[in-house]
């Protein structure tokens, strides 16, 4: 029986295990897409205790407390950070087979050097020795994103945000990690929210652009567009319900907005001939300022009425969809190829049922303006665990090139995620070396390396064009 966690953990064969502590193990970070706030890395914030870092906005666990009973008191109330923290390690005890359970093991070990296993009984334990390791100055902010080995990341960014701690960090020349924006517009184009006439409010005073109508709404995107490339964006970002192609003439979608600007109600198909008519203009753009698409999709989001009213969006309470049309999809990307428009995209679905005919799609699309040029992204929340991971790599080994894969993002709000690379690759390199040992790839470490080191580090390098040395 193996131990623990132990240092070959999820590595079952000998190819596997070289194969990680060789390659993959000492290769740094790149994190193409995350969501943590850019101001506490500008204030290099110092955290109070193990349950702000780890409780503190994280629905992966509030979700599997409410399935343990848990009053919602010591999720998102008002008990105490250590009454928390007990509810959440008396969670983890019975989350066998949840990827949180590894995460939380391996962020203990990693971080705070704990080798126990946390649970409802030594919470109090655990609880002292994170929180006296947290007030030291390598626990800060900055201090954990530099242990992670981290050399870039990229945050998630309103067209309306003023960058103003992006500005900061670059101009701090202390640390040494490049913290870049990404555009993410989904409140330009979302007329059907309520705050929709508020919010372009927003955008037309901050880009100075009065907005009447498409035309002009198309303007001020185009400004605020200009102003995050200054500040080093080069990475958009989408999270659509599935991918729209219900197109219309622009007379038509300038009609739509024109009336949802007048405050009236607009029906699903305005909806959908709108959103179909904002994506193409914003990939168009990306392609002629060379950034990267990325669309994120198949999700159905709160879901529990009751506690949005009460809590808000990002709470826990999303789901897959299991609506998303392959035909739209490649609709909406050969309405951009057959101009020349198609930019650098990346798909990721939440509904792994999709992996198959996101690799069969990408394969239309591809050109040699870039190795991969278009992408699956990598098995993405409810997916981000080994059964997933290993699902979406297979798949896309068996329709495209894996070789080509940009591997691991983070996607999350907690500083302490960096360990997901770490499972990510030891899934990798199982599975590869698995391949290895039945004969399906010849033993030749030379290519392996090549293909481990790609995945890990470098083919995000190179896709995304970021300023970093390939290792």
């Amino acid at each position: 029986m193996k131990p623990f966690l132990d240092k070959d953990f999820l590595l079952s064969t000998p190819t596997a295990e070289k194969l990680y502590h060789e390659y993959a193990e000492r290769m740094p970070i790149l994190d193409y897409h995350c969501h943590i706030n850019p101001q506490e890395i500008a204030e290099n914030k110092q955290f109070d205790n193990i349950a702000e870092v780890w409780l503190g906005g994280d629905h992966y666990k509030w979700r599997q407390m409410r399935s343990n009973g848990v009053d919602e008191r010591y999720i998102t109330g008002n008990a105490s950070p250590k009454e928390k923290f007990q509810k959440w390690a008396e969670t983890l005890e019975k989350a066998i087979g949840n990827p949180l359970y590894h995460w939380s093991h391996l962020e203990l070990r990693r971080y705070f050097g704990y080798e126990g296993v946390l649970n409802g009984g030594t919470a109090e334990e655990v609880w002292n020795l994170c929180n006296k390791k947290l007030r030291s100055p390598e626990m800060s902010v900055r201090g954990l994103i530099q242990m992670s080995c981290v050399t870039l990341l990229c945050t998630t960014d309103d067209p309306v945000d003023d960058l103003h701690w992006h500005q900061v960090i670059k101009a701090d020349d202390t640390f040494n990690v490049k913290v870049l924006p990404a555009w993410r517009p989904d409140k330009a184009m979302n007329l059907e929210a309520d705050s929709y006439p508020e919010y372009l409010k927003q955008l037309s005073l901050v880009s100075s652009v009065a907005i009447e109508d498409f035309a002009s709404l198309k303007e001020a995107l185009c400004r605020r567009m200009d102003y995050f490339a200054e500040n080093g964006c080069s990475v958009s970002d989408h999270g659509l319900s599935y991918v729209y192609y219900t197109p219309s003439s622009e007379e038509d979608v300038n009609d739509i907005l024109i009336k949802r600007l007048n405050g009236r109600e607009v029906t699903s198909e305005e909806q959908l001939k709108f959103k179909t008519a904002f994506m193409q203009f914003a990939a168009k753009e990306y392609h002629r300022r060379s950034w990267v698409m990325q669309i994120h999709f198949g999700c159905k989001r709160n879901n529990n009425t009751l506690m949005f009213r009460r809590l808000g969006s990002d709470t826990g309470y999303d789901c897959i969809d299991n609506y998303a049309p392959a035909a739209a999809t490649a609709d909406f990307l050969n309405s951009l190829i057959e101009t020349d428009q198609l930019p650098r995209t990346i798909l990721y679905s939440l509904n792994p049922n999709d992996n198959a005919y996101i690799g069969s799609l990408i394969g239309c699309f591809q050109d040699s303006s870039a190795a991969g040029k278009l992408q699956q992204g990598s098995a993405w929340w409810f997916n981000d665990h080994k059964q997933g991971m290993t699902e979406q790599m297979t798949s896309l080994a068996n329709l495209g090139l894996l070789g080509n894969f940009l591997g691991m993002l983070t996607d999350s709000r907690s500083f302490l995620s960096y360990t997901r690379h770490e499972y990510f690759r030891r899934i990798l390199c199982e599975m590869i070396g698995s391949w290895v040992e039945n004969g399906e790839y010849p033993e030749d470490y030379k290519a392996l390396e090549k293909i481990i080191k790609g995945i890990s580090y470098n083919n995000a390098i190179r896709y995304f064009s970021f300023p970093l040395k390939e290792m």
